[in-house]
């Protein structure tokens, strides 16, 4: 059997999706995986639980369509896994108000939600991005600060708390050493740039 395709109608099949950053990204790619007559079981940030509805799973068609609207399918394992800490990263970031997201430890966090040990994903993280989670955690959670500090709805106060910042001077120092400028200077710019969340 020709390895791009996967075999009958009842199969379900998990597809690993990079670069799903927003409920937005998630309507797109559903839209897409309906167009292309797949029965879509579950669909969250990063994942697809798809089975066709006729004939066999074209991985070809789908790496096509998904590929026209920015997203990948990822096909290697250490891939897979590297998305699944960048997605656990983002809901850390960007869906902090879930209960209890601030009693545990980062660490702990993304292990649970890989489910994978957290050194061997530091590890696999740091030899494949080129930079190490905790970094990658920082440089996402300044884009999430610029987004909020645009927004002009909270204060810095309450941004520093939301984002589990321990005070706004731990927040302000670490804004202007990515940045290079303080929050209150990035807000008062006129063409204050911010980076997809898919190219940080």
């Amino acid at each position: 059997m020709s390895r791009r395709h996967l075999p009958q109608t009842d199969k379900v099949t998990t597809l690993q999706i990079k670069n799903m950053v927003c409920d937005r990204c998630v309507r797109v790619v559903r839209e897409e995986l309906e167009k292309l007559k797949l029965d879509v079981r579950s669909i969250r940030l990063g994942e697809a639980v798809v089975v066709p509805r006729s004939g066999s799973l074209d991985l070809q068609e789908i790496r096509s369509a998904l590929e026209k609207n920015g997203f990948e399918l990822l096909d290697s394992r250490r891939g897979r896994i590297v998305e699944r800490i960048k997605t656990s990263i983002l809901q850390l970031v960007r869906y902090d108000e879930e209960p209890g997201r601030k009693a545990v430890k980062d660490s702990v966090y993304i292990e649970q939600h890989v489910g994978l040990d957290y050194n061997y994903l530091s590890s696999l993280f740091s030899s494949t991005e080129g930079v190490t989670i905790e970094k990658y955690i920082i440089l996402q959670r300044i884009e999430r600060v610029k987004e909020l500090l645009k927004y002009d709805e909270l204060s810095l106060k309450e941004i520093a708390f939301s984002l589990g910042y321990s005070s706004v001077a731990h927040l302000s120092n670490q804004f202007k050493k990515v940045t290079g400028l303080t929050p209150t200077q990035f807000k008062n710019m006129k063409d204050s740039s911010r980076i997809p969340l898919d190219a940080v």
